[in-house]
């Protein structure tokens, strides 16, 4: 079977990080964040080009000069189960912290999803961008880097740990018998670690697609080697075509020296596409766009997030960068590490770092629809992705994308033209876990 492109949607409602100015387009609905019918609708439009999940990430902290999707939008959960209702093949992929939550409540959480869509559920797993989160938990200070890495690899394990606690026929329901649960096939946890202390067993049982997909988002050291020790999906922060290579190789690397088969992680890099019918068009739209959202103000807000929220407008704009590595250590801390280097080397404002971060930059993926899919399948070909994680600023431009890209990406044999199987695991081409407590017994039985 050739390999083919997998796409999932990201839809940030009234506009995310960097978009100042969507909530302002009359195109979008101005509840779109809390409007559950608005996310129905694009997993249903998602569905219908055969896109492989809708994706909705997630923070638990905010100040006023957060975007405008962050101050007013649902529970990643609640928001997914009511739309599994309304779907049948799209996977439903949720963000959920393991430095915020315990690791039973949530693997419950995410069972019940994954049962609810009939196996199409994934979990994005994130330790925590925002440090001011550690205020809403009762804690004065956020967890320290090596802390919250060592806490999510520890927190998936007990997680799927937990979603083997019933064997696949632990539930013979033979009412001739008497027999409902076959109590050998109901397995304890037991589990002590450095983190987590939890008896188990969890009681909903393994859905059809066996456990949800792991997905994790790797940028700094701690990072990548999370994602390659435990993660089914990446999406990656994408960059130039030679950065993009660069992190493909580097995680795919990283995944086979775990004893992992590279093939069963998928990378998803970002792409925000602007379709028109021309490039000429398009390219006018994409700078179109970046001057309805460049919003001074807006962008040193958005750079202090990346400093724990940081409020740098009481200093002086035109003074020299200011000392904040502290505040980079819990929070974006790759990130702002390559902000201050930059800004020592270079001698950089605040104002001049701010608007560098920014500054307008052309997506690749920006065209009439073949040349967009041309760039898609240049990208594809030359090692940078498994799939596109896919944002658009409003309906229409999903409408461009999907009637205009997705039938040329078919036509080339790029992407699918019917759904593989009903669920994600199915649709991504990951195997379905074999039960631990099953594959145990099974040795010992041998």
């Amino acid at each position: 079977m050739s390999r083919t492109i997998h796409l999932a949607l990201h839809p940030y409602g009234v506009g995310g990080p960097g978009q100042h100015g969507l909530w302002k387009d009359p195109r979008v609905a101005k509840n779109a964040s809390i409007d559950i019918n608005y996310y129905i609708a694009q997993a249903k439009a998602a569905e219908h080009a055969l896109f492989d999940a809708l994706f909705v990430v997630d923070s638990q902290f905010i100040n006023s000069t957060y975007p405008a999707h962050y101050l007013n939008r649902l529970e990643p959960l609640t928001l997914l189960s009511a739309v599994a209702t309304h779907t049948r093949h799209i996977g439903l992929v949720g963000t959920a912290s393991s430095t915020y939550n315990s690791p039973f409540n949530l693997a419950r959480r995410f069972a019940s999803l994954d049962h609810i869509s009939g196996g199409r559920a994934g979990w994005n797993v994130v330790t925590s961008f925002d440090t001011g989160t550690s205020r809403n938990y009762g804690l004065d200070e956020h967890l320290d880097y090596a802390t919250r890495y060592g806490r999510a690899l520890e927190f998936v394990e007990v997680a799927r740990g937990l979603w083997d606690s019933y064997e696949d026929d632990a539930f013979p329901a033979d009412v001739e018998r008497g027999v409902f649960l076959d109590p050998a096939k109901l397995h304890e946890l037991n589990h002590e670690g450095e983190h987590f202390k939890i008896a188990g067993p969890l009681n909903l049982s393994r859905s059809p697609q066996g456990q949800p997909v792991i997905f994790q988002a790797g940028i700094s050291e701690e990072g990548r080697d999370l994602a390659a020790r435990v993660a089914e999906g990446i999406y990656a922060p994408g960059g130039s075509l030679q950065q993009a290579q660069e992190y493909y190789a580097d995680i795919k690397k990283r995944t086979a020296s775990y004893g992992r088969d590279p093939e069963h992680i998928k990378i998803f890099i970002h792409g925000g596409p602007v379709v028109a019918t021309t490039d000429e068009a398009a390219r006018r739209r994409e700078r179109e766009i970046f001057e309805e959202d460049n919003d001074f103000d807006g962008n040193l807000a958005l750079l202090g997030r990346s400093f724990g929220a940081y409020d740098f407008s009481g200093h002086d704009l035109d003074a020299p960068f200011p000392d904040v590595a502290h505040l980079a250590e819990k929070g974006g801390r790759t990130g702002a590490a390559k902000l201050i280097e930059r800004a020592k080397a270079e001698k950089l404002t605040l104002r001049q770092v701010a608007e560098s971060v920014s500054e307008f930059r052309r997506s690749p993926f920006v065209g009439a629809p073949g040349t967009v899919a041309d760039t898609i399948e240049k990208w594809f070909d030359a090692g940078t992705l498994d799939g596109i994680n896919l944002a658009f600023r409003n309906n229409d431009d999903l409408e461009l994308f999907v009637d205009g890209v997705v039938p040329i990406l078919q036509k080339r044999g790029l992407f699918r033209t019917e759904y593989a199987a009903d669920t994600l695991r199915g649709n991504l081409g990951l195997p379905v876990p074999a039960n631990r407590n099953t594959r145990e017994r099974g040795v010992v039985d041998h």
